[in-house]
């Protein structure tokens, strides 16, 4: 059974289901989630390989899978319709089940995540994939925590460093190497144009991995999209802004009236 959190249950708008990235925690969405209007339930989830060692699905994954997990949850919950709001890899998932299951996604929020990755992109994250399979999961975090935070915030939060490295250590290796090779290989660019529920797309001006031009592409592509650039962060933008991914939520949720 999946782990979750529901906050605010007996909220009367639209739930927003909140999905985290590849190696992270529903923790990762606990600053956002503590800041956004009490007038919906607020639901986090682990997915399937970031559970405690050995109560993890065995491998392989696929998108597949993330996305039934994904709406065996709504339907244990009771949520015939639900906002999504994905971080990086928890951003395709969203993707990946607003396509296969429109009617069961009232809107769609993608935090740091891909979209139409250019031939020298898919390369760097294909290699990435390979490290993580030599070295294990640990080994790579050690090599990109400085890719995922700024170095302010390294500075005004050097527990950041080791929190982050204590929970990468604690990943099943075979687990975080199937969930990434997900990562790695999902890009819906093709398909956005058929994704009808609005859109919201945010992604840090410093992101390497996820860069701006991807949510401004799924921005564009979708039939009602928009994208925010935020200044000053990299990756981590749950951790480092959560009052502004709060923010943006809150209104984009009330523009559309969801």
């Amino acid at each position: 059974m999946t782990a979750f959190e529901v906050s605010h249950p007996d909220g009367r708008g639209t739930p927003i289901v909140m999905i985290h990235g590849v190696g992270d925690s529903l923790q990762s969405w606990e600053e956002v989630a503590g800041r956004l209007d009490a007038d919906r339930p607020l639901v986090r989830y682990t997915l399937r390989g970031h559970g405690e060692r050995g109560h993890n699905a065995p491998p392989p994954y696929e998108m597949s899978d993330f996305v039934a997990d994904l709406i065996a949850l709504l339907d244990e919950l009771g949520f015939p319709r639900a906002i999504l709001a994905g971080f990086s890899l928890g951003g395709l998932i969203a993707q990946a089940a607003t396509l296969a299951h429109p009617d069961r996604v009232a809107g769609l929020i993608v935090v740091g995540s891909v979209a139409n990755r250019s031939e020298a992109e898919q390369q760097r994250v294909l290699e990435r994939f390979r490290e993580v399979t030599a070295s294990g999961p640990l080994a790579v975090a050690r090599q990109s925590v400085d890719r995922w935070y700024t170095p302010a915030y390294l500075a005004r939060h050097p527990e950041a460093r080791e929190q982050t490295l204590g929970r990468m250590a604690q990943l099943e290796p075979e687990c975080y190497a199937a969930a990434y090779r997900v990562l790695a290989t999902s890009d819906f660019a093709e398909h956005l144009g058929a994704i009808t529920a609005p859109v919201l797309a945010i992604a840090g001006d410093g992101d390497v991995g996820s860069p701006p031009h991807m949510s401004k592409f799924l921005a564009r592509r979708v039939q009602r999209g928009s994208a925010i650039v935020v200044p000053g962060v990299k990756h981590q933008l749950l951790q480092e802004t959560p009052d502004t991914i709060a923010k943006e939520i809150d209104q984009f949720v009330r523009t559309q009236e969801l």
